[in-house]
């Protein structure tokens, strides 16, 4: 396996908490997030604002760390990036599927390790060359 680039990201989630819930906060989570990861985040309660914010936190550090992995040979949009997490059986490690729009997909695999610990999410990309 030949690799593309590696990307790291540490997040405070606070800082996230304060732009969810301020007067952009519907506009900001429709630009981070892919469609489907906008369905998801739609569809947690409006009551569950720790898990609505960790879910937005949680891709903005994953597409983050990303980015700094295929810069400057790529440049993609936020929206470009779906991140899977861990499936509920345990079967299938959390992973990055990119699509960008219009274009051809030019990477390998891109895999993704996320760690949360209090206010803070740290994630580690790193991305195959196809």
């Amino acid at each position: 396996m030949a690799i593309f680039g590696i990307g790291v990201d540490v997040l405070h989630v606070v800082r996230i908490h304060r732009l969810l819930h301020g007067p952009s906060g519907p506009r900001f989570a429709r630009r981070i997030l892919s469609e489907r990861e906008h369905q998801v985040w739609s569809a947690i309660p409006l009551v569950d604002s720790a898990r609505r914010t960790r879910f937005v936190a949680v891709r903005w550090s994953v597409k983050e760390a990303a980015y700094k992995a295929v810069f400057p040979a790529l440049r993609p949009t936020w929206r470009d990036f779906t991140f899977h997490s861990l499936s509920d059986d345990g079967t299938r490690k959390p992973f990055l599927e990119y699509h960008p729009n219009g274009q051809e997909n030019v990477l390998g695999t891109v895999h993704a390790s996320v760690s949360h610990d209090g206010d803070y999410v740290y994630t580690t990309v790193l991305v195959e060359a196809p």
